[in-house]
């Protein structure tokens, strides 16, 4: 699961020189929060729509429409861009980047290869990644294997459910304590019960299906 998989490619972007005023209604029309600022090219920046709300006055300033309109039309996104912002590359994993925005408490990332500006991912795709990674909305059956962790403990299961001719759509681990996992299978069948069972008799409980 790297990021070139579920960014956003050819982005939409901004000057520095932008209005801020211009910004916000780039970003409302195109139901976007994040402009990456390029120059001549090369990324120097991101301004995002909490950036803009923040500079905009409140509701309760004493200033009057014209002076707050003149006000917001000369400031631009040079005056509020985050300079230099974090970035990844397109082979960069999912969980590189979701550990990422997590830790820095941001909700984007422009995607850079070579220099060159190639997508931004976002903390929306990477919801989007982990619902396909799942499984969500596709056919079949998920099962949940508690057991006790060991070598060999994925073949055995996957011998298994191959010996059914069921499609294994996908598979996550799970660690929880005293060395016991939860294995998370999305199979491509909507009868079970037969795999259920031979799994039962193999050793592996079954906590959950749906």
């Amino acid at each position: 699961m790297f990021v070139c998989n579920y960014m956003s490619r050819q982005p939409m972007t901004t000057s520095k020189k932008m209005p801020v005023l211009e910004a916000l209604n780039t970003m409302k029309k195109n139901r976007i929060r994040q402009l990456p600022v390029v120059l001549e090219g090369q990324l120097i920046g991101l301004v995002t729509e909490r950036d803009l709300l923040t500079v905009s006055p409140s509701p309760a300033s004493s200033l009057s429409v014209f002076e707050l309109n003149y006000l917001l039309s000369k400031m631009t996104v040079g005056e509020v861009m985050v300079k230099n912002p974090l970035t990844v590359s397109p082979r960069t994993t999912i969980e590189e980047a979701a550990l990422l925005l997590r830790e820095n408490k941001i909700g984007s990332l422009p995607v850079l290869d070579k220099d060159e500006l190639v997508g931004i991912i976002t903390a929306t795709d990477i919801f989007d990644a982990l619902v396909n990674f799942f499984g969500y909305g596709i056919e079949g059956t998920r099962l949940v294997i508690e057991t006790k962790d060991r070598v060999g403990l994925i073949a055995d299961i996957t011998q298994v459910i191959k010996e059914f001719g069921i499609d294994l759509k996908a598979i996550i681990c799970v660690d929880k304590e005293d060395e016991i996992t939860e294995v998370v299978l999305r199979i491509g069948t909507d009868d079970p019960g037969p795999l259920v069972t031979a799994l039962g008799k193999s050793g592996f409980r079954v906590t959950y299906i749906n």
